[in-house]
């Protein structure tokens, strides 16, 4: 499984106040009407610039996504139709490492940091995107967008101006469908398999909590294709 060649290398150039997303997926899901949306991004938005920066994020996430994001998207829209206390932080948080390797690399290194280490710095954060993505103010600013974001989602805690940066004490936890959506998510991100036993704790996936019973049910779903590989380690993937 290969990442899809019309991936935007950056794209997610904008704080997406998690207000603004679930409106869009409220609109998705036809609960809410485009206009309620528009008003939204028209209240919040002074110039006509970042209010169409800010729609354009917003429809690649949940109004027009990708054609081979078409069938996730439908799904979190189903997940959050069937129950509208479903977390939007987790639904918003799929859609993005899916959608966006830039959102799921600054996800990645945050989570990875703050497992070695219990938080990080935004210094350490931006080293590394730097690395991937270029020493060029725009990996900075971008780099900023997303850990902005992340923090109004609920997913870390940014303190003293933004400089550090940890996790919050309670991860979020999910249904068992939201789970098994959440890890397609990542293996979508990732193009490629995962060993089942360190699904729950990639560091993309480090906001949220899963289940004991996460390996049986990938098991059982038949999405995801669990098998052995030559070391002898159970690995999943996409069917």
């Amino acid at each position: 499984m290969m990442k899809s060649e019309g991936a935007p290398q950056i794209g997610f150039d904008r704080f997406i106040q998690l207000d603004w997303a679930r409106a869009a997926l409220r609109v998705r899901a036809g609960l809410s009407d485009p206009e309620d949306l528009a008003q939204l991004i028209d209240e919040t938005h002074s110039g006509a610039a970042a209010k169409k920066k800010t729609r354009t994020v917003l429809n690649r996430l949940w109004l027009e996504p990708r054609p081979e994001l078409a069938e996730l998207c439908d799904r979190a829209v189903a997940i959050y139709a069937a129950d509208p206390r479903a977390s939007v932080a987790a639904l918003t948080w799929g859609m993005s490492i899916a959608t966006y390797p830039f959102f799921g690399s600054v996800a990645q290194i945050v989570g990875r940091l703050i497992r070695l280490q219990g938080d990080c710095t935004s210094a350490e954060v931006h080293r590394r995107m730097a690395e991937s993505y270029g020493e060029r103010e725009g990996t900075r600013r971008m780099t900023n967008m997303v850990l902005q974001s992340q923090a109004d989602w609920g997913a870390i805690e940014r303190l003293n101006k933004g400089k550090n940066i940890k996790a919050l004490h309670e991860p979020i936890t999910l249904t068992p469908d939201l789970e098994l959506w959440l890890v397609e998510a990542a293996l979508r991100h990732a193009g490629r398999a995962m060993p089942t036993s360190s699904v729950a704790t990639n560091p993309v996936l480090f906001p949220f909590s899963f289940g004991d019973r996460l390996a049986y049910n990938l098991s059982q779903d038949a999405r995801f294709a669990v098998r052995v590989d030559s070391a002898s380690n159970r690995i999943v993937e996409l069917a």
